[in-house]
This record gives C-alpha cells, sequence and structure tokens, in this order.
C-alpha cells in the first residue's frame, strides 16, 4: 500500500508538473479546451441554436451570457489523477493503456455534461451555477475518477483470477 501511495504521488507529481509547462499548454491544454468548448457547443446546438463558441468560450448569441472553460473546469487534471492512479497500480502496461483510455473518456463525458449544464446554471441562476460549479460538480468529476479507477481495479482482478485459473492454480 505505501509503495502503490509513493509511486502515484511521484507520478502525479510528474504529470502536473509536465502539464504546467507552457509548451505543453500552448500544444495540448489550450487546443483541447477550445475542443471541448467547440464540442459542448455542437452538442448544444441539437437543441438549442442560440449557442456558439469561440475559443474556450460558450456563449448565447441572445443574451451574450458566456462561461469561459479555465483551467481545473477542461477535465485534464481528473484525466491525470486518474492516469496516476493506474500507473501507480501493479499491473501490465496492456491493461493500464486501456484502463487510461476508457478511464479518459469516460470523464471527458461527464465533463462534457457538467459544462453543458454551468452553462444553462448560469443563465438561470448565479448562484445555483457557483454552488454547482465549486462544489457539485467538482465533486462528482472526481466521484467519476474514483469510480472509473475501482472499476479498472476490479477488471485488474479479474483477469489475474482468470489467468491463474487458466494455469490452473
Amino acid at each position: 500500500m505505501l509503495r502503490f501511495f509513493l509511486i502515484f504521488l511521484f507520478v502525479l507529481a510528474v504529470l502536473f508538473g509536465v502539464e504546467m509547462l507552457n509548451p505543453v499548454q500552448q500544444a495540448l491544454v489550450h487546443p483541447w479546451t477550445s475542443l471541448l468548448a467547440r464540442m459542448s457547443a455542437f452538442v448544444m446546438t441539437w437543441f438549442d441554436g442560440d449557442v456558439i463558441s469561440h475559443g474556450r468560450i460558450l456563449q448565447s448569441k441572445s443574451t451574450g451570457f458566456g462561461v469561459s472553460i479555465e483551467a481545473g473546469c477542461n477535465g485534464v487534471e481528473a484525466a491525470l489523477i486518474l492516469m496516476a492512479g493506474i500507473i501507480a497500480f501493479p499491473s501490465g502496461w496492456a491493461i493500464k493503456l486501456t484502463g487510461m483510455a476508457v478511464g479518459i473518456v469516460a470523464i471527458q463525458v461527464a465533463n462534457l455534461l457538467r459544462v453543458i449544464s454551468l452553462f444553462y446554471l448560469g443563465q438561470w441562476s448565479m448562484q445555483a451555477f457557483e454552488f454547482a460549479h465549486l462544489y457539485l460538480w467538482q465533486a462528482l468529476i472526481m466521484l467519476d475518477v474514483l469510480v472509473v479507477w475501482l472499476l479498472w481495479m476490479r477488471a485488474v482482478a479479474r483477469r489475474s483470477e482468470m489467468q491463474l485459473a487458466a494455469q490452473g492454480l
């Protein structure tokens, strides 16, 4: 357990350190955040043609209300936490990479719902927006990370059991 915790903290520190580098921000994080805004606007236009995106901003064409997707709200940090947990857990790299890929998609889907809901909450009530933004969605995204990690660990355990059974142990 101590080994896992130390590896987790080390990997997390490295991932966050790399993520904060200006070249990484410019090449990956900022384009990802802009893509998230465009994806959110795309999904929202299925039922609301009043939404546009530019850069990392979602905006209502009629009211001018907008939200800016900032660092910490783009799902990158949550994905890094999941990656650190998966990397630190003892298992093969094939299942680690699969877990990271599936987990990152799950986090980003939840984050897309987060961005869309916050856009509409902000138009309805800034108090509701602030509560959901600062508390509710922060907890839900971290819960998503935890659930994905626990499901992945369960898959790792099942795979190990199947391998042991195949070997007749």
